[in-house]
């Protein structure tokens, strides 16, 4: 019974309503929370760094996605402009490795096309000692849509044959189709426009 009444002083007593007594043990949940102005402003600095450290994620995600995009974009540019050097730089003592290199660089029935043409294409050439040059005045990417694009070009050609000295250089203007084939960049069409 002792301990009973024990018991019912220790409830009873001013002690055991306002917090705990030395010797009894304490879970940290019965502890109260105390809401200071230093525990307020660490919360709020905790949470800004995280909303900064997403936002600069996000942020650092999207410049790196437009980089990649405008590498990509450079790089069919790059094969439209060297396609139209190639197509336009043609000398006869050169002739064949010339015209091999325009069929590395094509695909599909553009590379087909070409094929069946180079061997008169070349004689013709060889024939009247033709040389021409070209010279990429302007590219620009017209479109892209993943795996092809389509760049157009402004070349000014300058030729000269066994009977004709060098002329004034013409102005071609061409819409060139380049498509990846694999890890390459392949010409897949050209056409001339005005």
């Amino acid at each position: 019974m002792a301990r009973h009444a024990d018991t019912a002083e220790l409830t009873d007593s001013p002690a055991s309503a306002d917090g705990p007594e030395a010797g009894d043990s304490v879970e940290v949940g019965d502890l109260p929370r105390q809401h200071t102005p230093a525990r307020r402003v660490v919360a709020a600095a905790m949470a800004a760094a995280v909303v900064l450290a997403a936002l600069g994620g996000w942020l650092g995600y999207r410049d790196y996605r437009a980089h990649q995009r405008q590498t990509e974009e450079q790089r069919f540019v790059t094969v439209g402009r060297q396609a139209a050097l190639n197509l336009t730089t043609i000398d006869y003592t050169r002739a064949d490795s010339d015209v091999a290199r325009i069929l590395d660089s094509a695909t599909g029935t553009f590379q087909d096309d070409f094929q069946k043409r180079a061997k008169p294409f070349v004689d013709v050439v060889k024939q009247a000692k033709s040389k021409s040059e070209g010279a990429v005045t302007e590219a620009g990417l017209e479109s892209l849509q993943g795996d092809h694009g389509q760049v157009l070009v402004s070349v000014q050609v300058k030729t000269s044959t066994n009977d004709a000295p060098p002329g004034d250089a013409r102005t071609w203007r061409m819409r060139i189709d380049v498509q990846r084939v694999g890890a390459d960049l392949k010409v897949a069409n050209i056409q001339f426009v005005q």
